[in-house]
């Protein structure tokens, strides 16, 4: 009987060990999509819509946001056009634009919204890879702070009766994860630097 009772054990702890492992990788994956957010957020002298997603519009009374209200795309690499659906609607997604951070002045032609995006100059070029850098490195903080949280878990699991061959496995599998993950937020920002650096 209390042979049985020891393999219940073993087998709930060995479950809670991949489900740790689980919510591991989603805390990383949330890192890398914090990293990609704010990386497309990041004017690199190419049209991105991405850079309106901040944008809010006040419409009927509230604030949307801005692709609530207009359909936005990208005619060509310098240029990003909004179309409102609602053409009264000009003035307030105007306002929209230049009370964010966007920092470019639409131009619109009474039915169409256009921005143009500047061309950076070499040393504003460095200062964004800098910026997105510092981005980069904080995303990367977080994948190594959730390695050692769950480093953590999985030495105080040895107490609740996790075998120690089980945690070492547990933390090869750990050091995988993060691992790719690290290789994932450094493609991403690779990617993006090199997008910046291509004029």
């Amino acid at each position: 009987m209390p042979k049985f009772v020891g393999k219940i054990k073993y087998f709930s702890t060995m479950i809670d060990v991949k489900d740790t492992l689980q919510k591991a990788e989603e805390r990383m994956e949330m890192a890398a999509m914090f990293l990609e957010e704010e990386l497309n957020r990041i004017r690199a002298g190419r049209a991105n819509v991405a850079i309106l997603e901040g944008v809010r519009v006040s419409s009927y009374g509230s604030k949307v946001p801005l692709n609530q209200v207009a359909t936005i795309n990208c005619p060509d690499a310098r240029t990003i056009a909004i179309k409102p659906w609602d053409r009264k609607q000009i003035k307030d997604i105007e306002k929209g634009i230049m009370d964010s951070d966007v920092g470019i002045t639409p131009e619109n032609n009474g039915e169409v919204i256009r921005l143009t995006i500047p061309q950076p100059t070499e040393e504003r070029r460095r200062d964004l890879v800098k910026q997105c850098n510092k981005i980069a490195e904080k995303a990367k903080v977080e994948v190594r702070n959730v390695r050692g949280d769950i480093k953590d878990k999985l030495k105080k699991a040895i107490k609740d009766g996790l075998s120690e061959d089980n945690e070492k496995d547990a933390e090869l599998e750990l050091q995988k994860i993060h691992d790719k993950y690290i290789k994932k937020l450094d493609a991403l920002i690779e990617a993006k630097n090199k997008e910046i650096m291509t004029v």
